[in-house]
């Protein structure tokens, strides 16, 4: 007779009708994801002109966007395909490939913006620590090296954990427009 766990559905060794040989793991179903790892919409050249994402998102509404705040030279963005939950991203407006591409005004404004970022996103989610970076270049990990962006990676103790090693997925707890708004209402100034 199959074992059956209580409230969690069928028995674990019953088939699983569409999806392989029963091997003990729950599913989390991620589709959004494909659209990252198919490159969807990734741009087509250098140039701003080539479909560049961070060219694009400026033009958009914040909710949009989900553009968290706008300064005069960068504005701040959440990651469509974040690592952690607050994921955000600080992108000059000028299409630049390269860190040592931006004049003095634009690192300024750069590193101001990373600190607001880091601000707010103590203030809206307890944030303890932060991975700060950039991937400069495509062999460096740049997913998008044509234009140039800082990412700001909030961290808790204990987000570490088996999803993104054994099943390749990260747990978001919240929609990203819920994010970028709690975000908003967060960064400083405002």
């Amino acid at each position: 007779m199959a074992h059956q766990d209580q409230d969690t559905g069928p028995p674990r060794d019953a088939p699983q009708d569409g999806i392989g040989i029963p091997d003990g793991f729950q599913r989390l179903w991620m589709p959004h994801r494909m659209a990252y790892i198919k490159g969807e919409n990734k741009p087509v050249g250098t140039d701003g002109g080539d479909g560049c994402p961070f060219c694009r998102i400026p033009t958009l509404t914040d909710a949009e966007g989900l553009i968290v705040a706008r300064g005069t030279l960068v504005y701040t963005v959440l990651n469509l395909y974040p690592y952690n939950a607050g994921h955000l991203m600080v992108c000059p407006y000028r299409h630049v490939a390269d860190y040592t591409e931006l004049d003095l005004p634009e690192t300024a404004e750069l590193g101001s913006h990373t600190k607001l970022a880091m601000t707010a996103l103590r203030a809206a989610s307890g944030a303890q620590g932060f991975n700060i970076g950039m991937n400069m270049g495509g062999v460096a990990g740049a997913g998008i090296a044509a234009h140039l962006h800082q990412h700001v990676v909030p961290r808790w103790g204990g987000d570490t954990n088996f999803m993104p090693v054994v099943g390749q997925t990260r747990v978001l707890p919240q929609l990203l427009a819920d994010t970028r708004s709690l975000l908003a209402a967060a960064w400083p100034g405002r």
